[in-house]
């Protein structure tokens, strides 16, 4: 038998107009991501904490925090009240927009973005739960994501 296919490889189609676009916001948000991490751990260390818990739950179209728990060690201590700066990539500027937010604001902020990039839509249909954990001595944003899905499993016998 003789394969007769084609195996050389075409050009790819030069990105379109919206797809560079989206690229460059994608990698400005990536960016951003970074520095707003960094901004938040920043802020809380100085404030001693050790570790935020963001509960979160959604199904149906609607998803939202259920509840935020900061820790000091072991303790629950209350969320810092001061305001850091983070950035927000917005649609064909090159510049981000900044604002001054409250901890808790910047929090909820980065863990909706942990959601968005991950599993958007999680709110959605049958939806997810979970929690995300800003672990301040590792540096690290931990999301321990449970998704929702109905299951059939059908049998048909003949006899």
């Amino acid at each position: 038998m003789t394969d007769t296919s084609d195996t050389t490889r075409q050009p790819a189609a030069p990105l379109s107009d919206w797809e560079m676009k989206a690229a460059t916001q994608a990698k400005l948000e990536a960016e951003l991501f970074t520095l707003n991490k960094a901004a938040l751990l920043n802020a809380l260390a100085l404030a001693g904490v050790t570790r935020v818990v963001v509960s979160f739950d959604g199904y149906g179209d609607s998803g939202q925090i259920e509840n935020v728990e900061a820790q000091a060690g072991d303790d629950p201590v209350i969320m810092p009240a001061a305001t850091i700066e983070i950035a927000e990539a917005v649609w064909e500027q090159a510049e981000p927009k900044r604002s001054s937010v409250s901890i808790a604001e910047a929090v909820e902020s980065l863990a909706y973005d942990v959601l968005e990039k991950t599993h958007c839509g999680w709110e959605n249909n049958d939806g997810a739960y979970g929690d995300v954990i800003f672990d301040v001595a590792e540096e690290t944003i931990t999301l321990d994501y449970n998704g929702r899905y109905t299951a059939s499993e059908n049998h048909t016998h003949t006899f």
